[in-house]
């Protein structure tokens, strides 16, 4: 019997070293990793029986997986990552300004307002195409106004036009776009006179001669764009200043309805979105 027990006694201290000499050797992936969400504990066991390299990718595939939301990628603004822009497909824009002349039809015309409306298609965040309406009102200088023989006068424009719109830095909150296209221009030249009176008993204006005329055109301008509001600076409304040339082929000056070209520098200031 004591044989039996020192035998018994050795056998249990050599598998006791043989196991303690193991776990110091490999130890468990399980003691320095924790689950992923919706990971069973039979898959980390699978961890502890590879190399270590498949256990390895595991665990960044689902460190990826928590760093994004566990939803594939998404963030938490309706689906798209933070910062990302969100194009609406319709645009529209609004503004008013003021319009300057060049070219050789100064002596016919002079500074004035102008009112700009416009509607279309965004087709990425950095291209749209709009359909534009604009108001122009000039005055008429004073020395063509007593040739005319009247004692005041005005030059209207009124245009529809087609007019591609390219942003160029169309992330960015603040940004620079490029413009131009052409379409129909209407013009009307009149003339007139103070007389008296009306209901009130106040002076009126009179027309007492004008000339209009229906001819196509252009413009090619040049933009800046502040962008508003978004958590993330993803806002689709922004205020907008411009200038553009405008080319009006207006009959010439030998006609009985037209000054000869007409050329225009509207700046205009409003809001797009």
């Amino acid at each position: 019997m004591p044989l039996m027990q020192c035998v018994c006694l050795l056998s249990g201290l050599a598998i006791l070293a043989a196991v303690s000499a193991s776990a110091q050797s490999s130890p468990s992936l399980l003691q320095t990793t924790q689950f992923a969400p919706g990971e069973s504990s039979s898959s980390a066991f699978q961890f502890a029986d590879d190399d270590g390299l498949n256990g390895a990718a595991a665990l960044r595939t689902a460190a990826a997986a928590l760093g994004s939301g566990g939803s594939g990628g998404a963030g938490q603004n309706g689906g798209e990552k933070h910062g990302a822009f969100s194009v609406s497909r319709i645009a529209f824009e609004a503004g008013a300004g003021f319009n300057a002349p060049v070219g050789n039809d100064t002596p016919y015309i002079t500074w004035g307002g102008n009112f700009t409306g416009g509607a279309g298609l965004n087709f990425s965040r950095r291209f749209a195409l709009l359909g534009e309406f604009q108001f122009m009102d000039n005055k008429l200088p004073g020395a063509f106004i007593a040739a005319g023989g009247g004692q005041g006068g005005n030059a209207h424009i009124v245009s529809l036009t087609v007019d591609p719109v390219i942003d160029l830095l169309p992330r960015r909150v603040n940004s620079v776009y490029v413009t131009g296209g052409g379409g129909y221009y209407h013009k009307s030249t009149n003339f007139t006179v103070q007389e008296c009176c009306d209901f009130y008993g106040y002076p009126v204006n009179v027309t007492t001669d004008s000339f209009s005329s229906d001819q196509a055109g252009l413009n090619l301008g040049v933009g800046f764009t502040h962008r508003l509001g978004g958590v993330y600076g993803d806002g689709k409304m922004k205020l907008f200043g411009e200038a553009r040339y405008v080319y009006i082929h207006t009959p010439a000056i030998t006609q009985t309805d037209g000054l000869g070209t007409t050329e225009l520098i509207p700046v205009t200031f409003g809001v797009r979105f």
